[in-house]
């Protein structure tokens, strides 16, 4: 009998328990009193227009582009003439960069045995000469801008 009324009290726990984590997880009930008392005046049309166009608004979101999206014209030039210097394209620089721009970078990359998929590749820009600008550093020629030899440790070999 013990153990049946122990069966009957750990059941109502576990009934109890269940019921409450249901009624948590639909989130808070409004009543009908508290519905009742509040009057249709506090309620105005300016919540209501504010809550619509706040749900409009996320609806006509669109994701937003990150990174840049175009080069920049000068900047194309500069690639363009390296290229050219090269041999690697034919004609002056446009500052548009077109198909033949990205065939001429892509075969410029993949003479060096570098990835072709993402053109302009930085160390193809380096190798032209269009590496970054060190006119800001305040020490530039002890400055750690170049390879270090031996595989890139600085640290003492034991």
């Amino acid at each position: 009998m013990r153990t049946n009324n122990r069966t009957r009290v750990l059941s109502l726990l576990v009934c109890l328990a269940l019921a409450t984590a249901v009624a948590h997880a639909e989130g808070p009930r409004k009543s009908k009193t508290s519905s009742i008392s509040h009057s249709k005046s506090s309620k105005s049309k300016s919540s209501k227009s504010k809550s619509s166009n706040a749900k409009s608004r996320k609806a006509a979101r669109t994701p937003r582009k990150r990174g840049q999206q175009a080069m920049n014209p000068a900047r194309v030039r500069e690639i363009q003439s390296a290229l050219i210097r090269e041999k690697y394209l034919v004609g002056q620089p446009t500052g548009m960069w077109d198909q033949h721009s990205m065939e001429a970078m892509r075969h410029y990359q993949a003479v060096n045995g570098w990835q072709t998929k993402m053109v302009p590749d930085s160390r193809a820009l380096i190798r032209l000469g269009l590496g970054p600008d060190r006119a800001d550093l305040i020490n530039p020629e002890t400055a750690a801008t170049s390879p270090i030899p031996g595989g890139g440790s600085s640290l003492p070999q034991r």
